[in-house]
This record gives structure tokens, sequence and C-alpha cells, in this order.
């Protein structure tokens, strides 16, 4: 194989996602903001603002928590965290035990926590198309790229481990 068509089938060893995942939660907060200042909702303004922030506080920690010991495991495995690299190891280890998202599933959280601590309605709002948009255009992406690359060995995973946290 020559270099070029070497490095052409390399670029060609990822997943087909439609969009940059971190783009998602930041676009979303961002116009969760946007409406917020053009057209605020009031849901949540009854809510104690102390409890608002207590409990943003906690979710704002496990979500970050979560997300950065995923990370963490996918480097210690020696596979690419970012979705536009190859993914060179299933890893079904640690937090990938429980969850087979824990990165999606951690700014999620975090995504809460911050509609939560700034009583953002909007985001609140939001992160049901979020999540839908992220399933779809990345998370089922990956997951048929992880079945063509790791075909048996990430069947049976699936079979074991919820997508995000419960259920399939």
């Amino acid at each position: 194989m020559t270099d070029a068509a070497a490095n052409r089938a390399d670029s060609l060893d990822r997943p087909d996602i439609i969009i940059f995942p971190p783009i998602i939660p930041l676009s979303t907060l961002v116009i969760s903001c946007v409406l917020q200042w053009l057209v605020p909702l009031g849901l949540i303004d009854d809510i104690d603002q102390s409890w608002r922030v207590g409990c943003g506080v906690l979710l704002f920690t496990a979500g970050m928590l979560t997300t950065i010991v995923g990370r963490r495991t996918l480097l210690r495995h020696g596979t690419n965290v970012n979705p536009r690299q190859p993914t060179t190891a299933l890893v079904t280890e640690g937090i990938f035990r429980r969850t087979r998202n824990p990165l999606y599933l951690g700014i999620i959280a975090t995504q809460y926590a911050v509609a939560l601590i700034f009583g953002l309605d909007w985001l609140l709002l939001l992160i049901v198309p979020n999540w839908v948009v992220l399933h779809f255009a990345v998370v089922v992406r990956e997951e048929r790229y992880l079945e063509g690359k790791f075909g048996d060995a990430y069947h049976r995973y699936k079979e074991r481990v919820p997508r995000y946290l419960f259920g399939y």
C-alpha cells in the first residue's frame, strides 16, 4: 500500500459523525442564554436559589467527574478521545462497565447543573433536543463504527452495558 493510500485509509478509520460533539452542548448553551435574555420564562425562579445552586454544584461535580474519569480511562487504554480520529481499543473497564457513553452523560449532567445554578429555563428545555441531536448525529454513528471495527466483542459489550445509564 502506498503512503497516500495508507493515509486515506487512516482518514476513513473513524466514526462518521455529523457534528463534532462539543459543539452541540456549547451551541445549546449559547442559544439558551440568548433566549433567556430575549424571552425569560421564569419557570424555575420560584425554586429556592440556595437549593438550586446546591443541587447544581453537586450535579456539576458529578458530571465533570464522569467526563474526566471517562476521558482518562480512554487515554489510559491508548485510544483516541476525539471521535474524528480512529478508535484503537475497545474500552470496557472502569466507568465503561456502567455506561457506554460516560463523556456524553457527564456533559448532559453538567448542562442540567448550569441550568439550575444560573436559572436558565431555556437550557432545561433545550437539553432534550440537544440530547436527541447528540444521540443521532454522534452516538448512533459511533456505535455503527465500533460494531464494524470490533465486531462480536462490541456486540457482547452492548449486551452487558447500557448505552447511557439505565436500560438500553
